[in-house]
């Protein structure tokens, strides 16, 4: 795909050529036939417009266009972490253990959570995680797509669509849509294969990564194949804190306590197939299957603990989750034209996530010195079937100077969400120690479908003017029907400089992983370990401790733009506000006496608090999106591009529903989304980020630079057993540097991701966080904390 000037407009661009791969390779494209540079061709869209011609300095509504060439020019292979290092409206969070969610993290975009994003696959509705984020990281509460299960050699290009886009879509799209559009076509200069390999500065988390993508044409000029793979692996790394709480204890002064990037291998593979059956129409079809399994750990459990026998630990544990995630999906369909000029387009798509988190160097106290030290503690199953039909045609109107594009169509959805019991050793008593196994009673399938009618119109109005309107329905069998509609308008003033609006409701169906996933962990309240039990909003006991049936979330997106292209300069501006009703969120962790004494009365004697979750929030999201860049060709001297992003973003609480009647009536005085909670929806993301970058390319040589600045922070405490500990964690820099070189199809990469060894403000000592000063760096740093990042990468394309 050829690039226009304008493409600089858009964030990822801005940073992505800072990174180098626009501006490196563009001398080696020629011209086109009529005298064009490369850099003068406009980029066509397929997110957000069912139009076949609508570019993307022409769209409605601002999209983000990443190509795989971006996705390369980053040390990093983790598919997210290089999304939020090119968009900065993504934040990618790396969280060091939460039982899963180092394994599978999850991805949010405009401050919002991550199961407000939609996320498709060459436009089709990708399935979301097993897993469900409960822990103290962005994202608590949230089950999205797993973006990280989906090979980077795999990706052509990647559209990001900042925009809600339920009327198109359907559930999850709130925030937006990240569509990644595979490769294909088995053209010369297409297959690459590449090796990286790197380690943090600290002296560990050594890593390594191979991928190959290589395509084979089909029956001549019919169609074509295409697989790609991925193997890798990661070394652990920690910047725990020494541990001086017990002077007595055998391990005093020494570092307990594991956190930062978790160990991690990696298995992907894609098959991406399109074959002509006839003049008219194509068979296609991709499969995947993704295998990713590393080590979570959990809090140290000392030497003297009730949670510890000292025959088998007499230092005291560790206990580490062994995670697995296995991801596979399937989707084949059938598009054409007519000979009227009806596009169509019939497809189905299956999609299944399997999550396994299973303790490992730990133990069950209440099986006493017979207790295995590993266990099975269940499984996790999210299943998703859909078959959809989309049909469309530019219609002549006589009173309108230029077709209307209308297109409607139908879709079926079917989710299924399972929970399979570990163990009895693993749920015995008090469970295995840094994750309980799931028992019998948190076992079972639950499943739903919804049937979806859409209809969008778009039109070129006038020479200056265009517009769309799209109307969606759903039924959803579990909570019922819902309709969207979005309406979009752009209007040139110039040929440099254009409006564009949209207004639109939304909403996302609340997950059947938030209906019905039950779980025990531990969380440290007060400076306390304590076992908090994740009821489902179904659970008697939930329903006493105040939760209700779940609603869907309604949203109201606005979003007014500007674009100005004057030559080699570009810049684009986008403010925005997102108004959620019902939002489901997951509750404060409900503990005192009374809680625990009903709860010991229900059964539950080992538990000390609940949570479930409820839709007791009215948010608000306001933000703006800010980019600009500028191109100098300095001709035989090379090329040098100067780029700037900048998004902000704040989230308000509007309102918070009254506590129901039974909460009083069972003589329990709680919040259910108290001030923690309401921290991480309002605190936990940066609340904004800017990027700055320079790009210099000659002859064979490219170098590239990033300097990024990832704003504050906060993290709530608790206010009571621990006043005065709320944190604001200061905004910081980071600098990013590589070199290229080319030669004979041959690419040799060296760089380094932070190079100044930049870490996030440390807790404050005592603070519930820090977990006695052996956990020292909060959860959800958007950076991580492993310091600086050395890589080389080797790579041939032909």
């Amino acid at each position: 795909m050829h690039h226009a000037p304008t493409r600089c407009l858009t964030l990822p661009l801005l940073i992505a050529t800072a990174l180098g791969s626009p501006v490196a390779y563009a001398q080696e494209t020629p011209p086109d036939a009529q005298g064009k540079s490369p850099t003068q061709l406009e980029s066509v869209v397929v997110t957000g417009t069912r139009s076949v011609n609508r570019s993307q300095e022409s769209s409605l509504s601002p999209i983000d266009i990443v190509t795989a060439k971006d996705l390369q020019s980053a040390g990093d292979t983790q598919l997210a972490a290089v999304l939020s290092r090119l968009v900065p409206s993504l934040n990618f969070p790396r969280a060091p253990g939460n039982d899963g969610s180092g394994i599978v993290r999850p991805a949010a975009l405009r401050g919002l959570s991550p199961d407000e994003t939609l996320v498709l696959v060459n436009g089709k509705r990708w399935h979301t995680t097993a897993l469900l984020n409960l822990q103290g990281a962005l994202g608590r509460g949230s089950a999205p797509a797993d973006l990280n299960s989906i090979p980077i050699s795999a990706i052509d290009h990647i559209e990001v669509l900042r925009d809600g886009a339920s009327a198109q879509y359907g559930s999850d799209a709130i925030a937006g849509v990240i569509n990644i559009v595979l490769k294909g076509a088995a053209k010369p200069g297409s297959n690459e294969a590449s090796l990286t390999a790197g380690r943090y500065s600290a002296g560990d988390g050594k890593q390594y990564q191979g991928e190959a993508s290589i395509g084979v044409p089909l029956g001549g000029d019919k169609g074509w194949a295409r697989l790609s793979v991925v193997q890798g692996h990661a070394d652990a790394t920690n910047r725990g804190g020494l541990d001086y709480r017990d002077p007595t204890s055998p391990v005093y002064g020494t570092r307990t306590q594991r956190i930062g990037e978790p160990d991690i291998s990696n298995h992907q593979a894609l098959l991406n197939v399109q074959y002509a059956l006839t003049p008219h129409a194509d068979f296609y079809a991709f499969a995947s299957t993704s295998s990713r399994e590393g080590t979570s750990p959990a809090l140290f459990r000392a030497y003297n603990s009730a949670r510890n026998v000292p025959s088998i630990y007499p230092n005291g544990f560790l206990p580490l989750n062994d995670v697995r995630s296995i991801d596979s999906a399937l989707v084949a369909g059938i598009r054409g034209t007519t000979t009227s000029g009806w596009r169509w387009d019939i497809s189905g798509n299956y999609g299944r996530d399997h999550v396994s988190i299973d303790p490992i160097h730990t133990l069950n106290r209440d099986l006493g010195a017979s207790s295995p030290t590993s266990f099975n503690a269940g499984r996790l199953i999210a299943t998703q079937k859909a078959f959809d039909v989309d049909i469309a045609r530019d219609l002549s109107v006589g009173w309108l100077a230029n077709p209307v594009t209308l297109a409607f169509g139908i879709e079926y959805l079917y989710q299924r969400y399972g929970i399979e019991a570990g163990d009895p050793a693993s749920y015995f008593g008090t469970g295995s120690q840094g994750f309980p196994g799931f028992t019998p009673g948190d076992a079972g399938y639950h499943s739903r479908h919804d049937v979806a009618e859409y209809i969008s119109l778009e039109n070129q109005i006038t020479d200056k003017l265009s517009g769309s309107l799209a109307v969606r329905h759903e039924d959803y069998s579990d909570f019922g029907n819902t309709t969207s509609g979005t309406l979009s308008a752009r209007y040139d003033f110039t040929d440099t400089f254009a409006l564009r609006g949209t207004a639109g409701t939304g909403f996302r169906a609340p997950s059947l992983a938030q209906q019905f996933y039950t779980t025990t962990s531990t969380n440290v309240i007060g400076g306390v370990p304590t076992q908090i039990r994740n009821f489902s909003v179904s659970d008697p006991v939930a329903r006493a401790l105040g939760a209700e049936p779940l609603k869907a979330e309604k949203s109201h997106n606005y979003t007014l733009g500007a674009t100005y292209l004057p030559g080699a300069w570009t810049f684009s501006l986008d403010v925005y506000q997102i108004t959620i009703g019902d939002r489901v969120v997951p509750s404060e962790n409900l503990v005192g006496d009374d809680v625990q004494a009903y709860l010991t009365s229900q059964g539950y004697a080992n538990i000390q608090g609940g949570s479930y979750f409820t839709n007791a929030l009215k948010t608000r999201t306001r933000g703006v999106d800010l980019s600009s860049g500028y191109r100098l060709d300095l001709g035989t001297s090379g090329i040098w591009q100067f780029t700037a992003a900048y998004n902000r973003n704040h989230t308000s609480i509007l309102s918070v529903a009254p506590n129901p009647p039974q909460l009083a009536q069972n003589g329990l005085e709680l919040v259910r989304v108290g001030h923690i909670a309401q921290g991480y929806i309002t605190d936990g993301a940066p609340r904004d980020k800017i990027a700055l970058g320079s790009d210099y390319s000659l002859g064979n040589w490219a170098f590239h630079g990033t300097l990024t600045r990832y704003g504050q922070f906060r993290q709530n405490q608790d206010p009571i057993s621990n006043p005065g500990y709320d944190q604001t964690f200061p905004a910081r820099w980071l600098l990013d540097l590589s070199a290229n070189y080319n030669i004979d199809g041959w690419t040799f990469t060296a760089g380094v991701d932070n190079l100044t060894n930049v870490y996030p403000q440390k807790y404050k000592a005592g603070s519930d966080g820090a977990v006695g000063g052996t956990w020292p760096y909060p959860d959800y740093s958007p950076f991580g904390y492993s310091g600086r990042y050395l890589y080389t990468r080797v790579a041939y394309r032909w």
